[in-house]
Formats: C-alpha cells, structure tokens, sequence
C-alpha cells in the first residue's frame, strides 16, 4: 500500500465534532461529500492515519539501505584514517624492517649526491686542466706558426749567421792560440804526421786491394749476367722471328681473304651495276611505251572527235539528201500524176485525187506524228532541262549554304584563335613583366652583394691592415730584445739589423705604407732574373738636379 504524506492526518480517526453531531439530521448528502473530500480534495473517508511511532518505523525501514551504505563508508574512512595515523607514527621507527629500508634507502640516497658532487667538482676541475692545455696548446701553436713566417725565419736566419760569425771568430782566435803555441813543436809533428801518412797509405792499399777483389766479384757477377741477359736476348729473338713469321703468314692469309672480299664486292658492285642499268633500260622501255600509249590514246581521242564530226557532217548531210529525195520524189510524183492526169481520162481523175489525198494524208499523218515525237522529245528535254536546273541551284544554294557555314566557322575559328593569341600576348606580357621584374630584383640582389662584399674586402683589407701593423709590432720589439741581447754578448749584431729592418717582403725596394708596409723586389727584364740593387751613383743625383732644376733643357734631357 502506498501513500503520499500529504494525507496522513493525524488527530480524532473516526467521529464528528460535537457541533456537527447535534445538526447531522440537517446535512445534506452533498454537504457530506464535500466534508468528506476535505480541502485538498482527498476523500477523508478513505485516508488512513498512522501514528508517529508507525510513520518514523516505515520511514526507517525505506531509508535502511542508504544508511547502512553510510555507515559501510564511515567505517572504510575511520579505518583509513586510522591506518594513515599508523604509518604517520611508524614511519620515523628505525627498529623496523620498512624503517631500515628507509634509512639505507636515504643513505645511499646522501652518499650518492655526495659521489654525484665529487664527480661534478673532478668534472670541473678536469674541463679547467683541459682548457688551460688548450690554450697552451693553442700559445704553443701560434708561436710556432709565427716562428714560421718569412720575417721571423729570415730573423732567425740572420740570428744564425750571427752566431756562426762569432763562432767563426772564436775559431780563428783559437787558430792562432795553437799556432803561437806550436810553433815549437813542428818537427815532432812532421814525423807524426809522416807516420800517420805512411799508416794512412798502407791502410789505402789494403783497402784498394779488398776494392779490387770486390769489383772482381761484382765484373764476374756482372758478366754472368750479361751472358744471362744475351741468352734471354737471343731467345726474345727467336721467339720474336717466329712471331714475325707467323704474323707475315697472317697477314698474307688476311691480305689474300681481303683480295677475295674484294673481288666479291667488286663482284656484287658489277651486278648491282648491270641490275641498275637493266632497270634503267626497263624503265625507260616502259616509259616510251606509256608515251606511245599515251600518243594513241590522243591519236584514238582525235580520231573519234574527227569521226564523230564526220558523222555529224554525213548524218546533216543525209538528212538533206533524204529531204531532197523526197522533194524530188514529190514533185517526180506530182508531175507524173501531172502527164498521167494529161494522158488519162476523165475518169480517172477521181482515182488520182483519191490516191494524192491519201499520199498527203499518210503524209500529213506521218508529219504529226514527228511532229508529235518532236513535242514529246522537245517537251522531255524541257523537263530535263528544268530538273537539271532546279538540281544545279539546289546544289548552288547547298553550296553556299555550306560555305556561309563554313565562313561562319572560320570566323568563330578566327574569333577563338584571335582570343588564344590575345590571351598568349597577355600572358606573353605577364611573364616578360615578371622576368623583368625577376631580373631588376636580381640586379639589385647582385648589386647589394657586390657592394656588401667591397665592404667586407675594404674591412677585411683594413683588419688586414692592422693586423700587418700589429705584427711589425711585436716583430720590431722581438728583433730589438734579440739584437740587445747579442750586442750586450759581443756579436756582430749587423745581419740582424739588416733582417729587422721594416717592411715585408724582404725586397730591396722602398716600403708601401699603404699597402701594409710592403717592401717590393724589383728584377731585372732579362732571363736572369737577378734583383736589381738598392745603391746608387752620383749620376742619379744629378739625373736628380736636373729634374728638379728649373732649366727645361737639362730636364728634358738635351745636352748642348
């Protein structure tokens, strides 16, 4: 049974009120069902009250599910909690087994940050040994380079030359020494020196006699050799005649198979030769006989167009002579009839008449019906006639129809070919304006990279510049550091000075300080190729005063 809880009333179940009990004879039926729906419309009398104990029991037994799913999901959170209040409070115990693994899982942790920071710091320190080598490296390098350049070699050359001039010296000096200290002891050199001459040509001969028994060995080795290579000679020899031999009878067998081709293709030309005049002949037989044919055929055309006037001539002239005969017939018949109507009687004119009548009617009957066979041939050449026209012009106005359509068609034809070629030229244009454009875009690009790369070549020439400067530099302090240094040790310090002089190039012109302090080698024009020399005459400074004087004569060179 179900029930909503907007019709469980609770108070008095069954009864009526006091006031109504006194007046129930009065209540009408209606006024009873109106009471008894009650405000709500519910019909009261079919309501049933419960009590509050029964209401809340029934309302407890519909709500038990979801309180005990409450009550399921209390106790899983309680537990929860209470086991993270466990692990709270045991995480920190070092006498158990989970505790232990914590604590040697934080000390590797600490000591490997620790390894991690010593390798850091090694990595650090080897990165800094590793860059003070690379730029030891790096020092040694440069300097070793510039010990490379032609300055610092030709320096060092003059360096050398400064030392081996001192030691040249010292030598002499020494020299001397031994000669003012030996000047006693010469004779007992002399016997010295002629014992270790004698000593020296004994050992001389011994030495030739070992050489003369080597050169011995090596002649009889040597002749071994040459009786070696003649025997091999004299077999390449006769391999070499017995390969000449069967190359000559090759070339025998292959000069007489080419003879034999030869012939063959001399053979084979003649055919083709005796072929292609034979067919010359053929063809010009069967062109003379086409001629002669074609004559004919003209000869047969003239003969039937002669033949056919001739006939027409004979059948106009037939045709006349038949007239004739007839005429000549009539009027024979009409004087006939003419004696015959003299010499006859009477009586016999009426068979004369009758038979001229019937003769002129057979022939006016004969007249008619040429006369009729004429209308008809004339009227179906007519009518011939007229069709041929009437076709001629049909044909006539297909024919222009058709051209009309074809004029049409060439004009829509040259309407389109005149719109393709407009639309060629335009896109003709199009793309010569586009390559022109393409073109300029390139010329600025390559003027830009021009003048970008003079930049950089001027910039690169001044870097150059200074660089070249910075480099005389320090080669100027390096040169002065040596030359002081040997000039306070007593060497001859002038090849130093002459290879520290300014300018690179080593030349003997004079310095470009535009150009990085070049010094230039001017040579001579000649095969030689020597270098010309710095000196100069006194007839240069007069040269030198005469271009300078103001006397034109001497400066141009006239002498009088």
């Amino acid at each position: 049974m179900s029930m909503s809880a907007d019709v469980v009333k609770h108070g008095r179940r069954r009864g009526q009120s006091r006031a109504n009990s006194a007046g129930s004879g009065d209540i009408s039926p209606e006024h009873d069902q109106q009471l008894s729906l009650g405000i709500t419309g519910t019909n009261l009398r079919q309501v049933t009250v419960l009590s509050k104990k029964d209401w809340a029991r029934i309302q407890d037994q519909l709500s038990s599910k979801s309180r005990e799913a409450q009550r399921i999901q209390a106790e899983r959170e309680e537990k929860e909690a209470l086991h993270a209040r466990s692990k709270e409070a045991v995480k920190n115990w070092s006498n158990t087994i989970a505790g232990q693994r914590l604590k040697k899982l934080e000390a590797r942790k600490i000591r490997e940050e620790k390894e991690e920071e010593e390798k850091v710091q090694l990595d650090i320190e080897e990165a800094k040994f590793q860059a003070e080598k690379r730029k030891a490296a790096i020092e040694k390098a440069k300097t070793q380079q510039y010990y490379q350049t032609d300055r610092v070699k030709g320096f060092h050359g003059a360096l050398l030359l400064t030392e081996v001039l001192k030691e040249r010296e010292a030598q002499i000096e020494l020299k001397r020494a031994k000669e003012r200290a030996s000047a006693g002891k010469d004779k007992e050199l002399l016997a010295r020196h002629q014992r270790e001459l004698e000593m020296g040509i004994l050992e001389d001969q011994a030495k030739a006699l070992r050489a003369i028994e080597e050169k011995r060995k090596i002649q009889g080795f040597q002749r071994e050799q040459i009786n070696g290579h003649i025997r091999q000679a004299e077999l390449d020899a006769l391999g070499d005649l017995r390969e000449g031999e069967e190359i000559k009878r090759n070339t025998q067998r292959f000069e007489t198979e080419k003879k034999r081709i030869e012939e063959i293709k001399r053979q084979e030309r003649e055919d083709l030769m005796r072929a292609h005049l034979q067919t010359v002949k053929d063809r010009d037989l069967i062109r003379a006989v086409e001629k002669q044919k074609e004559e004919e055929e003209d000869d047969e055309i003239r003969i039937f167009a002669a033949a056919k006037k001739k006939m027409s001539k004979l059948r106009k002239e037939r045709e006349q002579e038949l007239w004739q005969k007839k005429q000549d017939h009539t009027n024979k018949m009409i004087e006939l009839l003419h004696q015959q109507l003299r010499q006859k009687v009477d009586d016999e004119d009426d068979r004369i008449a009758r038979a001229v009548a019937q003769r002129e009617a057979r022939e006016q009957f004969e007249d008619e019906e040429k006369e009729t066979k004429l209308k008809k041939d004339l009227m179906s050449i007519a009518q011939h006639r007229t069709s041929q026209m009437k076709l001629a012009q049909e044909k006539e106005r297909e024919e222009k129809r058709k051209e009309d359509e074809n004029l049409k068609l060439r004009v829509e034809a040259d309407h389109i070919f005149q719109a393709q070629q407009e639309e060629k030229q335009a896109a003709t244009k199009a793309e010569a304006e586009a390559l022109q454009s393409f073109h300029v875009g390139q010329i600025d690009e390559r003027r830009t990279k021009d003048s970008k790369e003079i930049q950089e070549q001027l910039d690169h020439d001044k870097r150059n510049l200074e660089l070249l400067g910075l480099e005389e530099q320090q080669f100027q302090e390096y040169a002065a550091k040596v030359i002081t240094h040997c000039k306070r040790n007593g060497r001859n310090v002038y090849p130093l000075v002459k290879a520290a002089r300014e300018g690179h190039g080593g030349g003997l012109g004079p310095v470009f300080e535009g150009k990085g302090g070049i010094r230039p080698s001017y040579l001579v024009q000649d095969n030689s190729g020597v270098e010309l020399p710095t000196y100069h005459k006194d007839s240069t400074e007069d040269i030198k005063d005469g271009q300078n004087s103001g006397d034109s004569r001497k400066r141009l060179g006239f002498v009088w």
